[in-house]
């Protein structure tokens, strides 16, 4: 039977607001560190990110998704691995999964000057032509990218590091904004969804556009929680590399975003989102304090970012 957005009843994740990092620094990092303790998410209020901003890349991304079929196409990069421009629906697959998930999207990347280092692991930007103002995905891309930053900071004091310990790390980090369409459904084929569950590569993902049920996080006692913040949340999530920096304290949770209900089925989804990575010559170790004898180190070998993000595009399928 194909999965509709459909849980087992349960609490849900309490929002924090960004607010009390402005009076309450360390109370803000511990609440944040507990909704990732316990769920591998949190869900942040009172983000601060423009709304305009946010309007704008999302009439682009509408715009484009909006083009025909031949037209989109000319913005895929076959061998590209997906890192920028238009990936088709039904390209990507979750690890492990039998089925393609039924979604299509666009990457932008960060903007490097051409001799910068990093060039060699991160390619340019596309530019759609048929699409006016596209810069303002890029605007978005900051956006995050720089409330991305305040966020590690809070993590950094939830582990009782240095609020500055991400910093260097994630510093020209590889970092992409994932431009996502949902499309409307009709004869879906049997098993497949919207996104299978799967968790994500990156250090952490900022996600807007949750409000629109379908998106589901497995907690550890084996229930799917559905995760519907309200309007003008940011849900955040850690992912597999900041799990294995972590050595697990803070969890990359599965999740998914299940088939719409009949009523919502002829309706696209949109979202948008950020997914926060190292540069990509960090080497990803053990962080201090995260192994010991009640959690031995399960990665004594450590690995470079861009060395892992091959190992888990290949897993997908889109290298």
């Amino acid at each position: 039977m194909t999965q509709t957005a459909q849980a087992a009843p349960a609490p849900g994740i309490a929002p924090v607001s960004l607010t009390l990092n402005a009076h309450d620094p360390q109370a803000f990092a511990n609440a944040l560190g507990r909704s990732f303790r316990e769920y591998g998410f949190a869900v942040v209020a009172d983000h601060g990110l423009d709304q305009a901003v946010i309007d704008r890349a999302i009439a682009c991304a509408r715009a484009f998704f909006a083009l025909p079929e031949d037209v989109k196409r000319r913005y895929f990069i076959p061998g590209g691995g997906g890192q920028r421009g238009y990936t088709p629906f039904g390209v990507e697959t979750a690890k492990d999964a039998a089925y393609k998930d039924l979604k299509e999207f666009w990457h932008v990347g960060r903007e490097l000057a051409g001799d910068h280092p990093y060039r060699r692991w991160m390619p340019a930007n596309l530019t759609p032509a048929e699409v006016e103002g596209w810069d303002a995905a890029y605007a978005l891309y900051e956006a995050l990218d720089g409330l991305g930053h305040v966020l590690l900071a809070a993590i950094a004091r939830h582990l009782d590091l240095p609020e500055d310990y991400f910093e260097d790390s994630v510093r020209d980090g590889n970092s992409v904004l994932r431009l996502l369409h949902y499309p409307p459904q009709d004869n879906v084929p049997e098993g497949s969804i919207r996104a299978a569950a799967h968790e994500d590569i990156n250090t952490i993902t900022l996600l807007l556009g949750a409000e629109e049920a379908g998106l589901q996080v497995k907690h550890r006692d084996g229930r799917w929680i559905d995760i519907n913040p309200p309007p003008g949340c940011l849900v955040v999530n850690i992912g597999d590399m900041l799990q294995r920096a972590s050595n697990h304290v803070l969890p990359s949770t599965t999740h998914r975003v299940v088939n719409p209900a009949p009523e919502r089925a002829r309706h696209s989804r949109y979202s948008t989102p950020f997914f926060l990575h190292y540069r990509p010559d960090f080497l990803i170790e053990t962080i201090p304090g995260c192994a010991g004898p009640d959690n031995p180190d399960r990665y004594p070998q450590p690995i470079t970012a861009q060395d892992y993000l091959m190992q888990r595009l290949r897993e997908i399928k889109l290298v």
